[in-house]
């Protein structure tokens, strides 16, 4: 079973608290999505779900395996690729994937063949003999993430997996991991490429040392709607009428046109009300898409502003 199922996980070095109390599930098949800054925790949390860190409190459970079971058998069931490919670089491509199916006990015929099959399929075909220090970039980071398939893990985390790709060879990643949920794997994603998040993620969970929100990108997009409400006469004064919902609401004035940014629950039939009790005569009302990169900015910015 590829579920994964997080609660109340949490990390402490030293004083420092790196992620705190963690509660969220990924399906089997799902593609999840990990985001937050730089720092905020997701490299922490991968390593834990991964059994390189020890968690300081909580729990969670990979694939069947608690955390705090066999390290092997977790190991055995997740595929990891990280930021770095960490690639042996005097040691050809054939000689690094040798090396790690050894350490997952299949350096067998048929282990080998698939993972030429993902060669080819990431445009190395040809190149086993290479050594890794000649490689670009982005080969570098195909190899590592044909090296995270070896296995035939459960699980994916894959960090930044398009980095340094160009966009036929990040596409063909693309096609993989979907292909890979497709087939029953789940599949963690961190990633800084919104466009990529929207397009490959079935749900997401934005996190700043703790979880800020997960759930689809539309019920995200719910929580931060935007509306632009065309009013007669100032806008600003038009404004002014919204301050019994001021915060969570944030509004923007320009001339004649109102825009709001809800967020805590408040929708917009409420706004609207609000307005037309205030006696401001309104002309237009333009519910607007937001783009998850303004959400998650909305969020992470949003975490800030209550830490202070």
């Amino acid at each position: 079973m590829s579920r994964i199922e997080v609660r109340s996980l949490s990390k402490n070095f030293g004083p420092r608290t790196a992620v705190e109390g963690l509660d969220f599930d990924v399906g089997a098949g799902e593609v999840f999505g990990l985001l937050g800054p730089n720092g905020a925790g997701k490299t922490t949390t991968v390593r834990m779900l991964t059994g390189l860190l020890r968690p300081s409190s909580g729990r969670a459970i990979v694939c069947g395996v608690p955390l705090d079971g066999d390290g092997e058998a977790l190991r055995s069931r997740v595929g990891l690729l990280t930021e770095q490919p960490g690639l042996y670089d005097r040691l050809t491509a054939r000689e690094n994937l040798r090396f790690f199916l050894k350490l997952h006990h299949r350096d067998t015929k048929p282990a080998w063949e698939a993972a030429r099959r993902w060669m080819q399929r990431f445009g190395l075909g040809g190149r086993e003999e290479d050594r890794c220090g000649t490689f670009s970039k982005g080969m570098r980071q195909k190899l590592a993430l044909v090296r995270a398939l070896l296995h035939d893990p459960q699980a994916l985390f894959l960090d930044e997996p398009t980095s340094g790709l160009d966009p036929e060879s990040a596409r063909a990643v693309r096609d993989a991991v979907g292909e890979l949920a497709a087939d029953g794997r789940t599949v963690v994603l961190c990633s800084h490429n919104m466009a990529e998040v929207e397009r490959l993620c079935a749900r997401v969970a934005v996190v700043k040392g703790r979880l800020l929100a997960v759930g689809t990108v539309p019920e995200l997009r719910r929580q931060t709607a935007v509306v632009e409400i065309h009013v007669e006469g100032s806008a600003g004064a038009a404004g002014e009428a919204l301050g019994p919902i001021v915060p969570p609401c944030v509004w923007v004035a320009e001339a004649h046109v109102l825009r709001i940014t809800l967020a805590g629950g408040v929708s917009i039939p409420e706004v609207v009300a609000l307005l037309a009790q205030a006696g401001v005569r309104i002309h237009a009302v333009f519910p607007a898409q937001r783009a998850l990169e303004d959400v998650y900015l909305e969020l992470t910015r949003s975490s800030e502003t209550e830490a202070t």
